[in-house]
């Protein structure tokens, strides 16, 4: 099948390649030339694991092209799939400028029958609204042109992106024409052939889906956060509270894992975006008020362990960073916790030593260069010099450290673990101090 993809960011991307993958004819459109010029050299401009050989593959059997121009785009695919950002506005809303512009260029070029997909995260209604922006488009041109807006909401995790879309655990499918029901099953057969992932459904109810999956597991981690701040005060080990309940099958281990606080492109803006969309229909969601809440001040709780420790009196000391990516296997700094760490510490007078496998670029593409940052091309060189370790992202190379080495290349043996990647007992009989989330310090 013939499918255009409207942005080529991180959702645009995995879903053209994929789709291509199995055999599809894909043009992905988008307005950064950049992008473009470095897709069409095989170079992919985000981190995902199995994408850039994915993307090469498929290009070099023709199957994926890249262009600037929606003329084209309109043109090539029966299906048209807006996968562009859809950014926090100031009042947490989601700002649909991006997606509208793309409905518009479709109006503007649309003459046979299409099917709009939105695939972008958009709040109830927005297919509603880019139907009225391409019939508004229409008039204008004094012509008529047949087309379906349905909705079709990614659920793709960063780092596992590729797997989550060739194995889904399934497909939504929000439509309210059964003619474009089918039509999509028959495009996702490929990836629903040993058992039925399809659900299809009314398209407000797609699109509601998607923000409540997201705010869900936002709600499990903030739970889980809250409840490791009042382990600490009662002297309970947070880690062991749980694999207590998560041995119950209707909690389950998965997002119940305290830390640092989610971060990312997703778990932030979703929450805030049901929150303002439940707001703007006369219903306060306290929940979702608190889930955001307690997520801001846990990525604080690393900060103030440093500082509690030092007394605060952090000017002129540097501290080793391992990891700046809000999650492993991601080069994605949006709203990462990392971030809130660097700027308190800086605010105080410390330095950063700063590693990541893969972040680096990125961190460096947000500060630029300042005195007070150092990014490192492996851990063992961001420990040079450093006061102490602090450990932000869970990448599996910092599980299982040369604990010796880090001891002797800090001035002092202490560790911050904002994720609870080690064993206190073990770290206190190394002779560390070692600070973790929902557990108690552990000492020499």
């Amino acid at each position: 099948m013939k499918v255009t993809i409207y942005g080529s960011g991180y959702v645009g991307l995995v879903t053209g390649a994929c789709l291509a993958q199995v055999g599809n004819d894909v043009l992905c459109v988008d307005v950064d030339p950049g992008k473009i010029d470095r897709l069409n050299k095989g170079e992919s401009p985000i981190y995902e694991p199995g994408l850039s050989d994915m993307l090469v593959a498929n290009q070099a059997a023709g199957r994926l092209k890249f262009t600037l121009s929606p003329e084209e785009g309109v043109a090539h695919g029966l299906f048209q799939f807006i996968a562009v950002g859809t950014p926090p506005d100031e009042d947490g809303s989601a700002d649909l400028q991006h997606v509208l512009a793309v409905a518009r260029s479709i109006g503007e070029n649309i003459s046979d029958y299409r099917i709009i997909v939105n695939k972008s995260t958009v709040p109830v209604g927005t297919a509603d609204r880019v139907r009225a922006q391409v019939r508004e488009t229409l008039e204008k041109r004094g012509t008529a042109a047949d087309f379906d807006v349905v909705s079709n909401p990614e659920f793709l995790k960063e780092g596992a992106a590729i797997d989550d879309f060739m194995r889904p655990d399934r497909v939504i499918i929000g439509t309210d024409n059964p003619r474009t029901t089918e039509l999509l099953r028959a495009l996702y057969t490929p990836f629903n052939r040993n058992h039925e992932r399809i659900v299809a459904m009314d398209i407000r109810s797609a699109e509601l889906t998607k923000y409540a999956a997201n705010s869900l597991l936002a709600t499990k981690i903030s739970f889980m956060n809250e409840l490791s701040n009042i382990a600490e005060r009662l002297g309970a080990n947070i880690e062991q509270v749980r694999v207590g309940i998560g041995a119950d099958p209707r909690i389950g281990y998965q997002f119940i894992y305290p830390g640092a606080g989610y971060g990312g492109s997703c778990f932030p803006k979703d929450v805030r975006a049901l929150e303002h969309t439940a707001l703007a229909n006369d219903y306060t969601p306290e929940l979702l008020h608190a889930v955001e809440a307690v997520n801001f001040r846990q990525k604080q709780k690393l900060f103030e362990k440093i500082s509690a420790h030092y007394n605060g009196e952090l000017t002129g000391k540097t501290f080793a960073l391992w990891g700046l990516a809000f999650k492993p296997n991601t080069d994605d700094m949006r709203e990462a916790s990392s971030r809130v760490l660097m700027e308190a510490l800086w605010e105080q007078g410390a330095k950063v030593r700063a590693f990541d496998p893969e972040a680096g670029e990125e961190t460096a593409r947000i500060y630029g260069e300042r005195d007070d940052l150092t990014l490192c091309d492996s851990p063992e060189s961001a420990l040079e010099g450093a006061d102490a370790l602090a450990v932000i992202t869970e990448w599996n190379m910092f599980r299982s450290p040369d604990f010796e080495h880090i001891r002797a290349s800090l001035k002092s043996p202490v560790i911050f673990d904002g994720r609870n990647l080690y064993d206190p007992e073990f770290l206190s009989k190394q002779g560390f101090t070692y600070y973790s989330i929902g557990r108690a310090v552990a000492r020499p």
